[in-house]
């Protein structure tokens, strides 16, 4: 058991939003491209989680925060959400994390989050929505 991520891009859709996207691996997999994957990159799941709760403020959706609410819980990322992060990576500014499942990030996670930006890029150039997802 532990921390797994994952990053993807899919084709857009109407019913697509921040926190969901209709495609399914078995009925659409041809509309999901696989970006990343992490194991136990615990720093790069605070953040994501921070994103996630400032998005849900933003829609008017706020939440009550909880130590499992952002679990098995996807969130859209755009072409700035992709910037900050990456200025965030650069400059080690990603919030210490720790989890029961977690583990601790280490350096080599730097370099794979970087790859990852640089695809999450290219995936949205080409129309396409990028999406964080976790599961521990």
């Amino acid at each position: 058991m532990g921390l797994d991520q994952y990053a993807m891009a899919v084709m857009p859709h109407k019913e697509n939003t921040d926190f969901d996207h209709v495609w399914t691996r078995s009925d659409n997999a041809d509309k999901i491209t696989d970006l990343a994957q992490w194991r136990k990159h615990a720093d790069l799941q605070g953040y994501m989680e921070e994103l996630f709760y400032a998005k849900k403020e933003q829609a008017g959706e706020p939440l009550e925060r909880d130590w499992q609410t952002f679990n098995c819980q996807a969130v859209r990322l755009s072409f700035q959400d992709l910037q900050d992060l990456e200025n965030a990576v650069r400059e080690e500014n990603l919030p210490y994390t720790q989890g029961f499942f977690f583990g601790e990030s280490d350096p080599e996670h730097k370099k794979e989050t970087l790859e990852f930006i640089v695809k999450a890029r290219k995936a949205i150039a080409q129309d396409m929505e990028v999406y964080y997802d976790s599961w521990w």
